[in-house]
């Protein structure tokens, strides 16, 4: 394996200044982490896009939040059919092993992926039909939310509307996740969904009974 390189300085300067300091002036906690092993109240589906960051947006320490980033924060539907499934397998992990108390979806502004969904479900990007585009595949999830909404909004209006249509398929597809299910069932899990605006700071909730965001 000779392709892997050292880290290039400018990480490696940066993890020499949190080694001196924010770890070294808690380290017992840290180890604590290390031996007592991971309890998190809630796990958190949320986008790559390296603008949105939920520990800092919650103020969050390390061992509060258990998080899986994927290209749109989107939760595929449920399918035993014995694939590899990283999300599927993280859910499964966070509900039967971790038991935590809470999934949060969070969609966020301006989300590329969301973007290049419509773009290939108008036509204007061929490339991600292509049947190895990992990312057109994987953006097939998105398509009940966009039925839901083409007849009724078209250009960057349509877009916007299915930045939240991505957590709402997700939250949908949850439920198809038998031990998701039945932890929300026995009141043991609940789910929530959020859409942040990176440029304004802002975080909307999905409230059920008017089916709109609402500001948190």
């Amino acid at each position: 394996m000779d392709h892997a390189r050292p880290l290039p300085k400018y990480l490696v300067q940066r993890y020499q200044g949190w080694k001196a300091t924010s770890y070294s002036e808690n380290k017992s906690w840290y180890r604590r982490l290390a031996s007592e092993g991971q309890h998190p109240r809630a796990m958190i589906i949320s986008c790559c896009d390296s603008r949105v960051h939920v520990t800092s947006i919650f103020g969050a320490d390390q061992g509060e939040f258990f998080i899986h980033r994927n290209i749109a924060n989107l939760v595929p539907p449920y399918e035993p059919d014995g694939n590899r499934h990283g999300t599927s397998a993280t859910i499964e992990y966070a509900v039967t092993a971790l038991k935590v108390a809470h999934v949060i979806v969070i969609g966020h502004s301006s989300c590329g992926g969301v973007k290049g969904f419509y773009d290939m479900a108008t036509g204007a990007a061929p490339e991600l039909k292509a049947p190895e585009s990992f990312v057109g595949r994987w953006m097939d999830v998105l398509q009940p939310g966009y039925d839901r909404i083409k007849d009724h909004h078209s250009g960057q209006d349509c877009v916007d509307h299915l930045e939240k249509e991505a957590v709402k398929v997700s939250l949908d597809n949850l439920m198809t996740f038998p031990f998701v299910a039945d932890a929300v069932k026995n009141e043991e899990l609940s789910l929530h969904g959020l859409w942040h605006d990176i440029g304004e700071g802002g975080l909307l909730f999905y409230e059920t009974e008017t089916d709109s965001f609402q500001p948190v």
